[in-house]
């Protein structure tokens, strides 16, 4: 296991339990406000990634690293499909209503070591967000759309293979590798508070998982 693999499991060992309980059944009753039906999912899955676009669009713009830079620009372009393809199954034109709070931490990071280390924790947020979608539209017999939040999280895994290398690139010591294990464990965080707060304001108890 290289270093940079290493990392990435620090990140999902050191937040397990919040990772859990993001991709629990409760996730998307906390993302729909309650209301578990096709078009809320799709709605709120329209926010997630209208906000990833823009986060690694404003992150690309000003982002120092070569390697870096091409990798959110590669990944900005991806949310945009993934926006796109939603939208699509809306049936209609949506403008997102909801800057998740992920996003809005995201966005205050500059140094490229923090912003490597919050993409590898976005991504684990995010995969376990997306199965529970994945999982909506199977038990709603819809194997169609299901299939394409499949697809969505192949792309996942292939941005936490280009977030991997990237922490072999920037984290070349001890000190980069603490800050970017810090902001990774900041977004999942983020994540995870949102969940909480959201669950909470309808009075449904976040913890056990189910």
């Amino acid at each position: 296991m290289t270093d940079a693999d290493a990392f990435v499991e620090t990140v999902r060992e050191e937040n397990q339990t919040a990772l859990s309980r993001l991709g629990s059944s409760k996730s998307l009753y906390a993302d729909t406000g309650g209301d578990i039906e096709t078009e809320p999912v799709l709605e709120a899955t329209a926010d997630a990634e209208h906000a990833a676009r823009k986060t690694f669009e404003q992150w690309a713009n000003d982002e120092p690293h070569e390697g870096a830079r091409e990798a959110f620009e590669i990944t900005a372009a991806e949310e945009l499909d993934h926006f796109e393809t939603v939208v699509d199954h809306l049936g209609d034109e949506y403008e997102p209503q909801q800057v998740p709070a992920l996003h809005e931490y995201l966005r205050g990071l500059e140094s490229t070591n923090e912003r490597v280390g919050a993409f590898v924790g976005r991504i684990l947020a995010s995969k376990r967000s997306k199965e529970q979608v994945v999982g909506y539209f199977v038990g709603d017999a819809d194997p169609q759309t299901a299939g394409v939040f499949r697809e969505f999280g192949d792309d996942l895994d292939g941005q936490l293979e280009r977030a991997t290398e990237l922490v072999a690139e920037v984290c070349a010591d001890e000190d980069d590798r603490k800050h970017a294990l810090a902001a990774a464990t900041g977004a999942i965080e983020a994540a995870y508070g949102e969940y909480v707060e959201n669950l909470e304001a309808m009075g449904a108890n976040p913890k056990p998982v189910c």
